[in-house]
């Protein structure tokens, strides 16, 4: 498959269902949350994907690598934010492990993607081999 935007990237796609899952998950939190713990979910969660689209929409492979490199700093809030609100007993043991599960995947595929981008981009400045040195 072609990819002609960053809605065509898996990645953002999953991304995507992440915050998707957070909100749900979210809406039974305490009220006195809202401007707490679930506010800081939310925000996290909808950063990966908006990180995702801007990096992958920008010139330089740098600023993408940069964009990737703040998505993935969000995920990790998210997974610590889920572990403190499994500890607060927010909701059940079930939904901790689906959400670390998710948040796992989505971390691999950053992964996967950032690495590509690096040897892309350290290869563009490596020197050509077939340009004879005389």
């Amino acid at each position: 498959m072609e990819i002609k935007s960053f809605r065509d990237l898996r990645v953002w796609q999953v991304g995507m269902e992440l915050v998707t899952q957070v909100y749900a998950l979210t809406r039974s939190f305490p009220a006195d949350e809202r401007f707490g713990l679930t506010n800081q979910l939310r925000r996290a969660a909808v950063s990966i994907p908006s990180n995702i689209a801007e990096g992958h929409t920008r010139e330089y492979t740098r600023e993408y690598l940069y964009h990737l490199s703040v998505a993935q700093g969000s995920l990790a809030e998210i997974q610590t934010q889920i572990e403190v609100a499994a500890r607060l007993e927010y909701f059940a043991e079930t939904e901790r492990i689906k959400l670390i599960s998710q948040a796992t995947a989505l971390a691999k595929q950053l992964y996967t993607l950032r690495n590509s981008l690096q040897r892309k981009e350290s290869y563009k400045g490596a020197p050509d081999d077939h340009i004879d040195p005389e």
